[in-house]
């Protein structure tokens, strides 16, 4: 009892400071990405409280969802994107689906600090077979999804935070005790005559358009409220099942790329302590790239109408960006262009505060396997947001 009590009292706490804990986890978590390099082990420091505010911020994504569920009355001023309309129609019809997609997040926030704890514990042979492991339960928990929606997999899984925090509906004290008028008080004024002298504004529909408008006041209202395709559908039925061999083979192979990139990093580096000259070998790099190519090869053409579909695949396409923190790519290219720029702009006084930051994360790229498989969950939040 005392603990659902203290549940209860800690919701109607966040309800009632939701944006301002929102503003607080917007701010801890731009201040992570300067932590590193400042001490030691900063960058463990770093990894463990941006993990930890992914894990708080999902947790109150949950709650502050459950809020709006509840309340009736609700009715947000901006109607919720389609992909927080098709996860959370998902993660409500089917419990495997929920469980699945938060057990997904909560590795992808929490990979690599784990790797970061590992390297400081264990042999880095171990730490790639604990790599790999992740990857397995990763392709694994992405193969469930597929199979419960048969629809392509988006990213994140989960409906994200797309509500504005002052916006939601405030828990309502007990009514109280209505006390009767004394004989001796004035008569209150009737509810429908109060304020019967103030003009109401005109209506924009019987207001005069202005001279220099093109278009009517009625075609202003219209237009935001016109309905789209996907705004008429079901929510779980935004992304068209997967219908032939060639659509199912193209998920599974982009489901397939960390994989095969872990593994194959994973023995380059076991034939490493055998034959010393097989450490700068590509084929991890070549491994997830055919991967990669071929995926997109293979996925089928989404028509206009299927606006969520498209997204998702621009997604990913504009995360092929990432390819060029890995491999001979950054050594030979990324590298030396981002070390070059800190150089250049240490002197700068605004630069060279961004100089300084890529200065620090370059050493993490070199040393940790998902410092390489950005976007990073506190990159993919801050851009977010702003």
């Amino acid at each position: 009892m005392a603990s659902s009590n203290n549940f209860k009292g800690y919701e109607a706490w966040l309800v009632k400071n939701s944006s301002a804990m929102a503003t607080l986890e917007s701010s801890l978590r731009s201040l992570t990405w300067f932590l590193p390099g400042r001490f030691k082990d900063a960058e463990l420091a770093s990894e463990a409280l941006a993990a930890s505010l992914n894990l708080v911020s999902m947790y109150h994504d949950t709650l502050l969802a459950k809020v709006m569920q509840r309340d009736p009355k609700y009715r947000p001023l901006i109607p919720s994107s389609l992909h927080t309309r098709f996860t959370r129609a998902w993660s409500d019809k089917n419990m495997r689906y929920k469980w699945a997609a938060r057990a997904l997040e909560l590795i992808r926030f929490t990979e690599l600090v784990l790797e970061m704890g590992l390297r400081r514990k264990v042999s880095p042979r171990a730490r790639w077979r604990s790599v790999v492991l992740l990857e397995m339960i990763k392709s694994v928990l992405r193969v469930i999804l597929l199979r419960i929606t048969r629809r392509p997999l988006l990213s994140p899984p989960i409906p994200e935070r797309d509500f504005d925090p002052t916006a939601l509906p405030e828990f309502s004290e007990p009514p109280s005790p209505v006390v009767s008028p004394s004989p001796s008080s004035p008569p209150a004024t009737p509810s429908h005559l109060q304020n019967n002298r103030v003009p109401l504004p005109p209506h924009p529909l019987l207001a005069s358009p202005p001279q220099n408008s093109t278009e009517t006041p009625a075609e202003d209202y219209l237009l935001p409220k016109a309905l789209t395709a996907s705004s008429v559908k079901p929510s779980h039925s935004l992304l068209k099942t997967l219908s032939s061999h060639r659509d199912w083979l193209a998920e599974i192979l982009y489901i397939l790329r960390p994989l095969v990139y872990g593994k194959s990093a994973h023995t380059r580096l076991t034939l490493s302590l055998l034959v010393s000259d097989n450490r700068k070998s590509n084929r991890p790099l070549v491994a997830a790239l055919i991967l990669e190519l071929l995926s997109r090869n293979l996925r089928r053409s989404p028509p206009p109408s299927a606006a969520l579909e498209r997204s998702e695949y621009a997604r990913r396409d504009r995360d092929m960006v990432w390819y060029l923190l890995r491999g001979s790519i950054w050594e030979s290219y990324t590298k030396p262009k981002l070390e070059s720029f800190a150089d250049i702009t240490a002197q700068t006084p605004i630069l060279g505060l961004f100089g300084a930051l890529v200065k620090d994360w370059v050493p993490l790229i070199d040393e940790y396997y998902y410092c390489q498989l950005l976007p990073h969950p506190a990159l993919d939040r801050l851009l977010t947001e702003f």
